[in-house]
């Protein structure tokens, strides 16, 4: 197949269908993360903590994920060597250093769904804020136009975020909050960078094989760095952990988990596709970006409303319609500049 013809392959899919799918991916996996981490466990006589859920979720996601890469195909599209006569995917240098970037997302995206007391529209928005602000200077710096539009949208997904931290009174978040937004906007860093210099080309096989180098590196080490924790026996979380890895098997709560794995493979399917369009990350990242965030936020009403859990912040509602909002530009002012 030429290049052109796999570009065209990408491009028959529309973004918004994509977004809207990746949308509602997000939805379930923010619900039944909160309640597993909300209702208490009738063993524990307590709810699970974000460590104790997340090793299971990231080992069904991570078997889940190879399944997808072994049944679909796109492992033929991946740099490979062969041992004993099979074929096995290997990273390139810049892919590796993408998975390492996407481990750290990987367990704290989730671990910022559990955190207590802090909601979870305000760590989503602080989260994804700081992506957003890196998104442009990786345009920049690799030297690609960022489009009007796209500065429109920056700028309205910061004022979101403005308006909630003012109702907030500022971040003042506990510690293991602010290590969660650190290790995550080092880990969006990396992989937009590696991104933007191999992989946004508009060709389809580009994105499978990216796909399938960066989650063969990020999801194994992203398990073996909770393993690790848990092992050193240091702390209250390396219990939880031991709890996580262990006793969780033979748990009731393995089901639920399990939809939060499912729901990761998914989730981690449709962004690569987004991210991985041809357009400038100052599109690409607000588009996705906003898209979990009005997930967030839409899981949260639906927790208070159906589960009498804690119904969002007005200011967090006012800023989730400045996201939709942002979602709608990107999607009708490409078309209208177009035509």
């Amino acid at each position: 197949m030429s290049a052109r013809h796999r570009r065209l392959s990408l491009a028959a899919f529309p973004m918004e269908a994509t977004v809207f799918l990746y949308l509602l991916a997000y939805l379930p996996n923010v619900i039944v993360t909160r309640l597993v981490t909300s209702v208490t466990h009738p063993g524990l006589g307590r709810p699970l903590t974000g460590l104790e859920t997340l090793p299971a979720s990231l080992i069904i996601s991570m078997v889940l994920t190879w399944a997808f890469i072994w049944i679909s195909g796109w492992h033929r599209d991946a740099h490979a060597v062969r041992v004993a006569g099979m074929r096995l995917p290997v990273p390139t240098r810049y892919t590796l250093l993408s998975g390492l970037g996407t481990a750290l997302v990987l367990f704290t995206v989730p671990l910022s769904f559990t955190i207590r007391d802090v909601s979870i529209p305000f760590i989503q928005l602080i989260m994804r804020g700081d992506v957003l602000v890196i998104a442009p200077l990786v345009d920049m710096v690799f030297g690609r136009r960022v489009r009007w539009w796209s500065w429109a949208a920056l700028a309205m997904v910061l004022l979101a975020l403005l308006i909630t931290l003012t109702d907030r009174g500022g971040l003042k978040l506990p510690p293991i909050a602010i290590a969660t937004v650190v290790l995550y906007t080092i880990g969006y860093f990396l992989r937009l960078a590696v991104m933007t210099k191999i992989s946004k080309t508009g060709d389809a096989a580009s994105v499978r094989r990216y796909f399938v180098e960066e989650k063969m590196i990020a999801l194994p080490l992203s398990v073996a760095a909770l393993a690790l924790m848990s092992a050193s026996g240091i702390g209250g979380q390396s219990g939880e952990l031991a709890w996580g890895f262990v006793s969780v098997w033979t748990d009731p709560v393995l089901w639920p988990l399990f939809w939060i794995g499912c729901t990761l493979t998914l989730i981690s399917v449709l962004a690569i596709l987004i991210l991985l369009d041809p357009r400038e990350n100052a599109y690409c990242v607000p588009l996705e970006r906003a898209a979990s965030l009005v997930a967030g936020v839409g899981g949260s009403v639906l927790l208070a409303l159906f589960w009498g859990l804690k119904m969002p912040r007005p200011a967090e509602l006012v800023g989730a319609g400045i996201l939709i909002a942002a979602i709608v530009l990107l999607s009708l002012a490409p078309r209208l500049a177009g035509r």
